[in-house]
């Protein structure tokens, strides 16, 4: 596995280590293709042994995104 993922990008905010902004590209033929989706990533003392939170910035259509951009808790445990 690619480390990071191919399509993705991400680095810490100016001024908190702990807070990270990402972009991920849609893969090609799928129907997220050619989308540009940002999210941002707060960590938080705990990790690695808590997983940080990540929401999406960009508004997407995906069953397993909530509204404000959450992601799906069931999917979140699966990345633990």
């Amino acid at each position: 596995q690619e480390d990071p993922p191919t399509g993705v990008s991400g680095a810490p905010t100016d001024n908190n280590i702990m807070i990270w902004n990402a972009v991920i590209f849609g893969p090609h033929d799928t129907p997220f293709e050619d989308g540009t989706f940002k999210l941002t990533i707060e960590f938080t003392e705990e990790y690695p042994n808590k997983p940080p939170t990540v929401r999406f910035v960009s508004k997407m259509f995906h069953p397993n995104v909530y509204a404000d951009g959450g992601i799906c808790r069931y999917l979140a445990k699966q990345m633990e």
